[in-house]
This record gives C-alpha cells, structure tokens and sequence, in this order.
C-alpha cells in the first residue's frame, strides 16, 4: 500500500472512531456543562483514545477474541448506566450528578467511549500501519469530534432546558443497549 493511500485510510478510520465519540458527546453535553469542562473531557478522551489502542497493541493477540467481546459488553453496561443516570437525574432535578464528566465519572466516561478501540489497538500492530502516526489521529479526531458535539449538546441544552438532558440519557441508554445486544 502506497503512503497516500495508507494516510487517507488512517484518516477515514481516525475519523470513523471519532464519531463514535461524538455521538457519545453529544448525549453528554446535553447535560448542565461549562466550557472549561468541555475542554477537559475532549482532552481525555483524545488521551484515552490514543492509550487504549497502545495498550491493546502491546498485549497481543492471544486475547484478541476474548477482549473485543468483553470490552463491548463493559462499554455496553457503562454507557447504559451513565444514561440511565442522567434520565432520573433529570426526573429529579437535583443539582449534582452522580456520574458527572468530573472526575471519577470523566475517566468512567472516556473509559467507556474508548474501550472499543482496544481491540483495535491489537490489529495495528498486525496490519503494519503507520501505528504512532494512527493514534496520533485517533486522539486528535476524537478530541475534536467530542468537543463539536459538547458544543452542540450544550446548545441543546439552551434550547430544550431539562429535557435534553432526558433526551441525552436516552440517547446514552440506546447506544449501552445496542453495544450489549
């Protein structure tokens, strides 16, 4: 494979991984966020989005089968319990969240939307790609793919007050239910 051609599949794929990230973001940011904390979680999930694939290329092959199995249904039941907590969160109005993008929950959040990708880290090593040139892509696409939909989420938020955080929620459970089934 030529170098343009490998570089425009490592964009198209960089890009792919991205927008499962956006999506994700764009639920979230439904929720209550403020710019710096938009900020952050892009970050974070550019840096797990980069790490996970090195961690998955560095474990190999024996677990290849295994771990992308496992590693959809652990994202599957945390995307499920962060939207099933943002729906009673907005049932309740409380002010505090318990799985917030802070702290804790900012880690479980980026953890979740990155887990995937792991088993994708163990096939870069295989292929032969360009494999720091990937995740460097893999990182930049998905920090700003997830700052885009912060963004448009918290739009949202504006528009459709207490609602869209009901609606982020669903959206969260929906992509949980679909990652398990």
């Amino acid at each position: 494979m030529s170098s343009f051609t490998e570089m425009i599949s490592l964009l198209f794929m960089a890009f792919a991984l991205g927008m499962d990230a956006f999506s994700v973001g764009l639920a979230v940011g439904m929720q209550k966020i403020r710019l710096k904390r938009i900020l952050w979680i892009g970050i974070v999930v550019g840096f797990f989005h980069m790490v996970m694939p090195l961690i998955g290329l560095f474990l190999g092959n024996f677990l290849s089968n295994k771990i992308e199995s496992i590693a959809g249904l652990i994202a599957g039941l945390l995307l499920c319990a962060i939207g099933f907590q943002m729906m009673y969160h907005s049932f309740l109005k409380q002010e505090k969240s318990v799985l917030t993008p802070v702290g804790f929950g900012l880690i479980m959040f980026a953890f979740s939307v990155s887990l995937y990708i792991f088993s994708i880290g163990i096939s870069l090593g295989i292929s032969g790609v360009a494999t720091i040139l990937a995740i460097i892509l893999f990182g930049f696409f998905s920090t700003i793919l997830t700052w885009l939909a912060l963004l448009i989420g918290r739009r949202t938020h504006y528009l459709l007050g207490n609602y869209s955080e009901l609606l982020g929620g669903s959206i969260l459970l929906g992509f949980g239910f679909y990652m398990l089934f």
